[in-house]
């Protein structure tokens, strides 16, 4: 049986074919093989206007990927990167949702976006065709080609089309592959970076110290807090723990094997805190030489902890709400929305309620962070956890500095049981590693009298306990220095003070060395 040989158009149409092949193949950078696949298919097709979208399933939208429209009025956008519309407000939609070539007019139109239906007649179009891409059984997007002709495409030219659309479609699959590969070394890069700066870190995530009943109620609310993914609110005063607990919260929920993140709003200056927080685009400040993903960015799938986060700038803040509430931001400088999926903890020592009726932070930002609010307990209130941690940081410190120190005599316990510690935990620890320092035997040499006593009056009993702690120290050491006051074996040497402040202290309460 003989066969008819191809025609002359055939022929043209299975060597344009192959050309586009060859482009697939030669180009990997998609925008490019875009411009050249859209002049190709000019001289054999006469369109005016050729659009790739891609379609987002999850949010039912098309974003504009591509446009080439070298004979634009000026109605479509020349970089329509960022460009979104709802699927259901084009008339094209039945090209991707029942996944069939569709031919459309410019009356079919007028039912569309307003927007899109208004730069289709401010250009003059009046045919287009849209070819869903289909790859590995599943909807990419579309090509939309148009044209100022009226029934400007035959038969043919469309059916050229959807082999165009069928190769496309296979470069545009494997191009986002590759993208999302790299986006994701990108970021496990980006997170090694992070990971590696908070390396050396001191923290111990497991490691909460005490069993006082204001620290054990914390506790059971963060064993609650964590499986439910919920924003979680630490509030109180300084140095009493809230980043520990953040990173407790973390550590017990779903996500803990994914990256915590922190940014603590009050030590970035106001000018570079939005694109720390969100990152920024090359080009979008002086200075901003390359991309840069944010914290929120990098937090994706884990936790992002703010501290201090009443400081964050009132200008910030209605984009922190958005992130929180619809999981999608712009980098600074930047058009394209990104999704992001973070567990919020935030922290703070200011009384947010206050300032939301001070007009100094948003009320509905405040009803956002204040799902889970957890108070952390000043260590006056604990002071039953303070011999136990105590005995941890003497542990930490003098094991760093290669000391010994078994002994932490009673005085100084109670002492340091009694002290008013504005600083709370940060303060102890602090007062206890210079303690450590000064100690050079296996007993704890503490310079109690730079302890402060409470804010109370003079006569209080913790002022009281604190004189009759400092004076039982004092009474110690000139014992075991045998009445020695001066000296590298006196007194003053092993409290670790000055001989003038030990006399000073000593006439304070009344004290002689024929008291010993």
């Amino acid at each position: 049986m003989a066969h008819s040989s191809p025609t002359p158009e055939e022929l043209d149409r299975l060597h344009l074919l192959l050309d586009i092949t060859n482009l697939l193949v030669s180009h990997r950078d998609l925008g490019d093989l875009f411009e050249t696949l859209s002049s190709a298919l000019r001289g054999r097709l006469g369109h005016d206007l050729l659009i790739l979208s891609l379609w987002n399933a999850e949010k039912d939208t098309v974003r504009l990927l591509y446009l080439d429209f070298p004979t634009s009025r000026g109605a479509f956008p020349s970089t329509p990167t960022g460009h979104e519309k709802a699927l259901s407000r084009l008339p094209w939609a039945p090209a991707i949702r029942e996944r069939r070539t569709m031919l459309l007019h410019a009356e079919d139109y007028d039912m569309a976006d307003p927007d899109v239906s208004a730069k289709v007649k401010g250009e003059g179009l009046q045919t287009s065709v849209s070819v869903p891409l289909q790859s590995r059984d599943r909807v990419l997007g579309v090509l939309n080609f148009a044209s100022r002709r009226v029934d400007a495409f035959a038969p043919e030219d469309i059916h050229l089309m959807e082999r165009v659309a069928a190769q496309v479609a296979l470069a545009l699959d494997n191009a986002l592959a590759y993208q999302e590969i790299q986006s994701l070394k990108d970021r496990l890069s980006e997170e090694k970076h992070y990971l590696e700066s908070e390396v050396g870190e001191d923290f111990a995530p497991d490691e909460v110290i005490g069993d006082s009943p204001a620290i054990q109620t914390v506790l059971r609310q963060v064993r609650a807090a964590a499986p439910s993914d919920a924003t979680v609110l630490l509030q109180g005063e300084t140095g009493t723990g809230k980043e520990l607990m953040a990173r407790l919260v973390h550590e017990q929920s779903r996500r803990r094997d994914r990256t915590f993140v922190k940014l603590n709003c009050a030590a970035i200056p106001f000018g570079l805190l939005e694109s720390e927080l969100f990152g920024h685009e090359k080009g979008a400040f002086t200075g901003a030489i390359q991309q840069k993903k944010g914290r929120l960015e990098l937090a994706d799938g884990g936790t992002l902890f703010l501290d201090e986060v009443g400081e964050l700038p009132l200008e910030l803040q209605p984009k922190l709400l958005r992130a929180l509430q619809e999981r999608e931001f712009e980098r600074l400088g930047g058009t394209r929305t990104l999704s992001v999926d973070v567990r919020l903890i935030a922290a703070t020592n200011r009384d947010l309620e206050q300032m939301v009726k001070e007009g100094r932070f948003r009320a509905d930002l405040f009803y956002r962070l204040h799902v889970f609010p957890v108070r952390m307990p000043p260590l006056r209130d604990r002071r039953e956890d303070i011999p136990a941690l105590a005995r941890y940081f003497i542990q930490k410190h003098a094991r760093r500095l290669g000391r010994a120190i078994t002994r932490i005599p009673p005085a100084v316990m109670e002492a340091l049981q009694a002290g008013a510690w504005p600083g709370n935990i940060r303060e102890l620890e602090n007062f206890l590693e210079r303690s450590v320092i000064l100690s050079t035997g296996a007993e704890l040499k503490a310079p109690l009298s730079e302890l402060r006593v409470p804010e109370s009056v003079s006569t209080s009993r913790e002022a009281l306990t604190l004189d009759e702690a400092e004076r039982q120290a004092i009474l110690q050491a000139l014992r075991d220095s045998k009445g020695r006051v001066a000296g590298p074996s006196g007194a003053a040497a092993k409290l670790g003070i000055k001989r003038t402040t030990l006399q000073s202290r000593m006439k304070k309460l009344g004290l002689a060395t024929a008291d010993i």
